[in-house]
């Protein structure tokens, strides 16, 4: 089943005069690809597929879209305008009753509520079903890597924090969303999984227990690449060069795709990640030395006290 509304697309992107189109696709969308194409071509479009990994709307298809007039880039938010590039986020619903099994954990009468991009337009229902149980649900907008009201992103908790919420619901699948939430925010955080039912409420000291160990293998190491991504939505290169700043062992390393092999190769004896926030966090286990954020070596720098270590967070400026 198509989870794609093509008819939709189509008139845009007659509204904006393109003849060629190029698709982009996350990697949970990327088997519609097929069908969107066949789709976009029987209305007379010339389509170029990006066959590229995809992990966001800060990982445009630039090279795609030099063979096209224009990007689709499906199932994410707009972080960066661009006038060649239209961003189509792909809904998922699910009946609001499953908020059922998140009541039993909720401790306070206001809350946060927070979920993701595929959620965002269930937002108004969640919070009525709230209301309907006694709880005021507060969902707030976040900045402009995460505009719509109530989204997170894994790099920005933005919308999170502005809820000023003691405790916060956060409705979505995966732990590292809701772990993040309560490291951006301090607050105390129950996970739902809209699709399963299943409820918890999250400690993410076993990360900070994860990552104390990352930060003490890389204590020694002779050398730092400083990683700067390439990509249009992930450079950061103020504060890769503010990081090379604080160490004489520290050295700037430009990327594309942040891989093992290429970390092996290049020899460095640790890295900081400031391309996406979630490769040291997620993909520890597949490099080869550690990878660190920029918060963790600004600790190791002693740029930073322990007790003030952070998630590392995209935000806009």
């Amino acid at each position: 089943m198509s989870l794609i509304p093509v008819s939709d697309l189509i008139g845009r992107l007659r509204e904006r005069g393109a003849r060629s189109v190029a698709l982009q696709f996350p990697a949970g969308l990327a088997r519609q690809a097929p069908g969107t194409a066949t789709a976009l071509r029987r209305e007379g479009f010339d389509v170029i597929v990006s066959g590229d990994p995809c992990y966001g709307a800060c990982d445009l298809a630039l090279d795609a879209l030099a063979y096209a007039d224009i990007l689709v880039h499906f199932g994410h938010a707009p972080v960066e305008q661009r006038p060649d590039v239209l961003y189509e986020p792909v809904r998922f619903d699910f009946d609001v009753g499953v908020l059922e099994a998140a009541l039993p954990l909720l401790r306070a009468r206001r809350i946060g509520l927070v979920t993701t991009v595929q959620h965002v337009h269930l937002i108004d229902a969640m919070t009525a079903y709230l209301r309907d149980h006694g709880i005021e649900a507060v969902a707030a907008p976040g900045d402009g890597r995460a505009p719509l009201v109530g989204q997170v992103l894994g790099c920005n908790f933005t919308a999170a924090r502005a809820t000023g919420a003691d405790e916060i619901l956060f409705v979505g699948t995966g732990v590292f969303h809701p772990v993040g939430i309560q490291l951006a925010t301090g607050a105390r955080v129950v996970a739902l999984d809209p699709f399963t039912g299943e409820v918890q409420e999250v400690d993410a000291s076993r990360l900070v227990r994860r990552r104390a160990a990352v930060m003490e293998k890389a204590r020694d190491a002779a050398s730092f690449g400083i990683i700067v991504s390439t990509k249009s939505g992930q450079q950061r290169m103020s504060l890769a060069r503010r990081l090379v700043a604080l160490s004489d062992r520290a050295f700037l390393v430009a990327m594309r795709e942040v891989s093992p092999g290429e970390m092996l190769d290049l020899g460095f004896g640790a890295y900081v990640n400031t391309a996406c926030p979630r490769l040291a966090y997620d993909d520890q286990v597949r490099f080869p030395v550690p990878v660190l954020t920029p918060p963790e070596f600004e600790i190791l720098c002693g740029a930073r006290a322990w007790d003030d270590y952070a998630i590392d967070e995209y935000l806009s400026p």
